[in-house]
């Protein structure tokens, strides 16, 4: 009796090794075991322990004591073939299946759940048809555990008809099997079927549990369905589900993915044990809804509540700092990222390439890109994007040879190619480009969209050949989009087209009739020309209809605080050093050859109250703020929501000589790398 009671315990020892992930421990009442234990050793003291060095993923160890078991039962074998599917060692599981059977054991009703779940992880449907006779013929298919782990094996290899045949036959339906149809429904794109099952199962009076709403909750965001998963909210507060934080947390995503940000953040106040979970959705739903601020904010909060970030934490707020191009505050969270060790996580990796690329720091975004271990299609569109927003054609396409060509072999995506011909757009790379947009069919496989045409009329306006542009417009298999048609306005200001100009500015009023931008181009283009009549009915047309022109801004980061400027501001507490500056270099430039650029000047004026007009926009503003708070030699980075005048560029590229300074301004468009008197873009832009 004494000797059974210590098996026990020893027994008992085992389980709380696996439950501890200790294999240190495991060992150590392995020892006890041989020490305390004639051989062979009691059956069951062995299914523990083959049971412990399984799951523990310490697979010769279980085999060895396999091996010196006397009596080797279905229990056994399960717990061998339990731990290998654990640990996603799938084809293990298979072949110690296969010796289970030569050794004529019948599998009972945790061994068939497990092949299955194998079986689908290597997607072998023909193998799992004949697991599935081999547990018709031994009785265990109606089990609601072994029916439910081969219903979910058809499904997941595709086995459609098949798995709908096998749910319809099942005598039970527990809840497991429920959340199994409608989980596998929305992965095979069904969601409306998804939400059908969901209604069938509380009709028969089933009680749904987590997964089941989030399971219903992912359904609704796909269909872009607010109205249906606000039912469900109101279902779960009536049901008084709301308490369970894995319901709050699918809420939240959902809202995010609807775009209700306002009900995201009152389901996020009201859990009241946020978990990492909560806090990573609450994250994902701000980013994917273009408040990045509010994300970063979320974010610090969490780390003040101790949160430890996740991978995923990391990735959502270096994508928010990669929009807002807060390249210290990325700089930050990189070093979070070390700190956390997920830096080498292929998604965590990508959005900091991504994020240094759109922060104009190429060379940390090449060293970040050469340390990461492995590397997928997201991770080298994101530098080959970094160079396409440097304008750096040349590397664009040296990495895109390389991706394709070299050793790694990756097919090129969809927006691998918008980058590339966005690359060769700003470089005015035009036959490199054009030979990429003719090849696409042929050599990728890729049927080129909006995006590229885009692309492509940017990359032939921009070098002169508008007429060229207009007509590729004509010959589009699929109808112009205002991307599309804005290239072309963009080129026509560029090289005075008024007339082509007026049929693409007319035809982006139709496609968005709200936008101030298009209308803005418009006028100004006609003011160059000296159209001042035309010019001005169409800004009366602007206030007749109320079209309000977008105010242009510039901002500056320095000792973490940004500082915001507009055109003619006054109101900066550095107000009078900073206009002081600007009277010094606009005397320096004038020595060096410095004259401003008046043909965009928004008012019909004398030249003189032209050139003062455009001395006072933001970017300029901006940069004598920076040449006051930074120190010498740092690099000064500016980042603006319209794009940079002809004039501020061509100034700016006298000032980087003048003061010696490195000066990186982001426009809504591009990165501009000024140094000694020459900008990235080599004006094309």
């Amino acid at each position: 009796m004494v000797v059974v009671q210590h098996s026990n315990f020893l027994g008992s020892l085992l389980e709380s090794a696996v439950a501890s992930h200790c294999s240190l421990f495991g060992r150590a009442v392995h020892a006890q075991i041989l020490k305390t234990h004639h051989t062979p050793l009691p059956s069951f003291l062995c299914n523990h322990l083959v049971n412990m060095y399984s799951k523990l993923d310490h697979l010769t160890s279980a085999q060895h004591v396999l091996s010196l078991t006397n009596t080797r039962t279905v229990v056994t074998w399960t717990s061998l073939i339990s731990g290998c599917v654990r640990n996603a060692r799938f084809v293990s599981a298979l072949h110690h299946f296969s010796n289970m059977r030569r050794e004529c054991i019948h599998p009972n009703d945790f061994t068939f759940p497990c092949i299955f779940k194998a079986l689908s992880s290597l997607q072998m449907p023909v193998t799992g048809k004949q697991v599935h006779a081999l547990a018709l013929k031994g009785g265990m298919i109606y089990d609601v555990f072994v029916g439910c782990s081969a219903f979910d094996m058809y499904s997941k290899t595709g086995l459609l008809i098949d798995a709908r045949k096998m749910f319809d036959e099942m005598p039970d339906r527990n809840l497991a099997t429920w959340n199994a149809y409608i989980s596998n429904a929305l992965l095979d794109g069904k969601s409306l079927d998804a939400i059908s099952a969901f209604k069938e199962l509380l009709c028969l009076n089933g009680e749904p549990n987590s997964i089941t709403f989030c399971a219903f909750l992912n359904a609704c965001s796909d269909m872009s369905n607010l109205e249906l998963g606000r039912q469900l909210h109101a279902f779960v507060i009536r049901g008084g589900y709301r308490e369970d934080v894995s319901v709050s947390n699918g809420l939240v995503d959902f809202y995010g993915k609807c775009g209700d940000i306002i009900s995201a953040e009152m389901v996020f106040s009201r859990i009241g044990w946020k978990n990492v979970v909560s806090w990573c959705s609450m994250l994902a739903a701000l980013v994917k809804n273009h408040e990045e601020e509010r994300a970063c904010i979320v974010f610090m909060r969490a780390r003040e509540e101790g949160v430890e970030p996740t991978d995923f934490m990391i990735s959502s707020v270096i994508s928010a700092c990669a929009e807002l191009g807060g390249l210290e505050l990325g700089r930050t969270v990189h070093a979070l990222s070390v700190k956390a060790c997920v830096e080498e996580n292929i998604f965590v990796g990508s959005t900091l390439v991504d994020m240094y690329g759109k922060c104009g720091s190429i060379e940390n975004a090449e060293q970040v890109f050469g340390e990461m271990p492995m590397r997928n299609l997201v991770t080298w569109n994101a530098l080959i994007g970094g160079y396409a927003h440097q304008g750096d054609v040349d590397m664009a396409l040296h990495l895109f040879e390389e991706m394709t060509l070299g050793n790694c072999g990756i097919t090129p995506s969809y927006v691998t190619l918008v980058s590339i011909l966005s690359a060769c757009s700003r470089a005015g790379a035009v036959e490199r480009g054009m030979q990429i947009f003719e090849s696409m069919r042929v050599n990728y496989g890729i049927e080129p969209g909006s995006e590229h045409y885009a692309c492509v009329v940017d990359l032939l306006g921009r070098s002169g050949f508008v007429e060229r542009a207009y007509e590729l417009i004509k010959r589009m298999p699929i109808h112009p989009t205002i991307s599309v048609w804005g290239a072309l306005l963009g080129a026509c200001r560029m090289h005075g087209k008024t007339k082509l100009g007026k049929i693409a500015a007319e035809k982006l009023f139709e496609l968005d009739p709200d936008d101030s931008g298009n209308h803005v181009i418009l006028s100004n283009m006609l003011a160059s020309v000296g159209r001042w009549e035309d010019a001005t009915l169409i800004r009366k047309e602007m206030k007749e209809i109320g079209i309000k022109k977008n105010v242009g801004y510039s901002w500056i980061a320095v000792k973490n605080r940004v500082h915001v400027f507009q055109a003619k501001d006054n109101f900066h507490e550095k107000n009078s050093e900073i206009q002081a500056t600007l009277d010094k270099l606009k005397e320096e430039m004038k020595k060096a050859g410095y004259v401003p650029d008046t043909n965009l000047s928004l008012f019909d004026l004398e030249e003189e109250e032209k050139a003062s007009e455009i001395w006072y926009h933001s970017e300029k503003i901006a940069l004598a703020f920076g040449l006051i708070a930074l120190p010498l030699r740092v690099t000064i980075r500016i980042t603006k929501n319209l794009r940079i005048c002809t004039d501020c560029h061509s100034a700016i590229k006298f000032i980087s000589r003048i003061v010696d300074r490195e000066i990186i301004v982001r426009d809504n468009n591009r990165f501009h790398r000024f140094k000694d008197g020459w900008c990235s873009c080599k004006d094309y832009w």
